[in-house]
């Protein structure tokens, strides 16, 4: 047998080969669930008694959100002078945590919107709830840009607001610039959110026991029967604000940078800071994806929608925007010393050797930079309690780094005789965990109320929804890995 026959007769051995031993995807819901199942897990979770540990919880978190609100109540009727504000440092807190709150708002774009996009079928489980994170989020943010201008009475000169009144806001102002790239961002998250909500609320309605019910889903489904043309529509709609939101993941944040990046101030003025903050956005917004839906997952026992490929996948990325967040971390501090300005590499310096460095080695150097190197580890990926301190670290880091770069700025004024320290106050500490009591007291609600999974988007990926699908046909249902075949993650 010459070289190209036996050539020949190996390719075709390898062809029947990989014909009786296709290489299997690993299936995003587990078990061989059915249509019927994924609608009973998951509108059951709303049609269902709320169990003692929901109560519990949200007793817990609208008591903290209480706090939060009296310490606003208390700062707007007697001043910003309740902060622990003063010369030098005029910004922290106030604008540490509205950065950090639109930072945990980027994932749910990012997973609705770009995946959609790229048809990663795997965000189908966790886009509903990271949709819902981000708008609670931004709730929060929004906050703090209102209430620390000091005279909360005058923020709605902030608004676009027509030229014969006479005011002629200051368009060269990042203030300005924020309201305009959050309140598009909200807006839009909004109506994307909502629309995807669409047949599942139609679900509800039709399977609501009691009449208050069946009239509420029936309004918000706005008449969805599932026929043809509505998906048609409904599929257009998603598709336009998925292109429509997509250019709004980068550009908010980055508006968000320029509050820094277009003064004059050391470690601000960089054209670093867009991307870095854009990634640093990411990084932490899906960490705090994982911080939710973690406990929801063994709290609804949703293990077979959640699956481990999907907490595998976000853990891919959470190292990736990590890895991204180092090197920005590293050029900050290449930039410094290439600069050849003695007040850039003393501000570095002393972020690292001054009053805050604890700040920056244990939340920007361990938690932000070495945590996510875990994740390069297969077994750290897949393994609940791993994931669910590297994602903690991570929530921590994200917010030590808005400080570092705020309060570590501002403290170390260009005369030494302008030096100051920043303590927060008890109004300071407290309006903060405030906003988690609102945060997670929103979550709670949603969860509670709405399908927490997007049911319709969910059963697009089963075997069922394969127009050739027959029931008596084990070849096209759901293998964990194919008989002799190969798992391809």
């Amino acid at each position: 047998m010459d070289a190209g026959t036996r050539a020949q007769a190996i390719i075709a051995s390898e062809a029947s080969t990989s014909v009786e031993r296709p290489l299997a995807r690993v299936p995003l819901v587990l078990n061989r669930r059915s249509f019927a199942w994924v609608t009973e897990r998951i509108a059951g979770a709303v049609e269902n008694r709320a169990p003692k540990w929901w109560w519990a919880a949200f007793v817990c978190t609208s008591m903290l959100a209480g706090v939060g609100l009296f310490c606003i109540c208390y700062q707007i009727s007697t001043g910003v002078g309740t902060w622990g504000l003063n010369s030098p440092v005029g910004w922290a807190w106030d604008i540490t945590n509205f950065v950090f709150w639109i930072g945990i708002g980027h994932a749910g774009t990012l997973i609705s919107a770009i995946l959609y996009l790229l048809r990663q079928k795997w965000r189908t489980s966790i886009n509903r709830a990271a949709e819902a994170m981000t708008l609670f989020a931004v709730i929060c943010a929004a906050i703090f840009p209102g209430i620390h201008v000091g005279r909360v009475w005058m923020a709605w000169y902030l608004a676009p607001l027509p030229n014969n009144y006479g005011i002629w806001p200051n368009f060269r102002s990042p203030l300005l610039w924020d309201v305009f790239a959050v309140s598009t961002y909200f807006t839009v998250s909004v109506l994307f959110w909502y629309t995807g909500l669409v047949p599942d609320l139609g679900t509800l309605r039709d399977r609501a026991t009691s009449k208050v019910k069946k009239f509420l889903y029936g309004i918000f489904a706005l008449g969805w029967r599932g026929a043809n043309r509505h998906w048609r529509h409904y599929e257009m709609a998603y598709l336009l604000l998925a292109g429509l939101s997509t250019p709004l993941v980068l550009s908010v944040h980055s508006v968000v940078s320029f509050d820094f990046a277009t003064s004059i101030l050391p470690t601000w003025h960089t054209t670093i800071f867009p991307p870095y903050f854009v990634a640093g956005a990411i990084f932490g917004g899906f960490a705090m994806v994982l911080t939710l839906m973690l406990p929801a997952r063994a709290l609804f026992k949703l293990q077979d929608i959640i699956t481990p490929q999907h907490v595998d996948k976000m853990a891919k990325i959470i190292l990736l925007t990590g890895s991204m967040v180092a090197y920005a971390y590293t050029m900050e501090f290449f930039i410094a010393w290439y600069s050849g300005n003695q007040y850039e590499r003393f501000a570095f310096w002393n972020r690292v050797l001054g009053p805050y460095w604890w700040y920056w080695w244990t939340g920007m150097l361990f938690c932000n930079c070495l945590s996510p190197q875990l994740f390069w580890i297969r077994w750290c990926r897949r393994n609940t309690y791993v994931v669910y301190f590297v994602c903690m670290c991570v929530n921590a880091g994200m917010w030590f780094e808005r400080f570092i770069i705020i309060v570590g700025g501002l403290h170390r004024d260009f005369l030494p005789s302008s030096w100051g320290i920043f303590i927060p106050t008890w109004v300071d500490i407290w309006t903060f965990a405030g906003t988690f009591g609102i945060f997670l007291s929103l979550f709670l609600l949603f969860i509670r109320f709405l399908p927490m999974i997007a049911m319709s988007e969910v059963k697009i990926v089963l075997p069922e929804a394969d127009p050739h699908f027959h029931a008596g046909d084990t070849a096209a249902l759901h293998h964990p890995v194919a008989a002799g075949g190969k798992e391809r993650t």
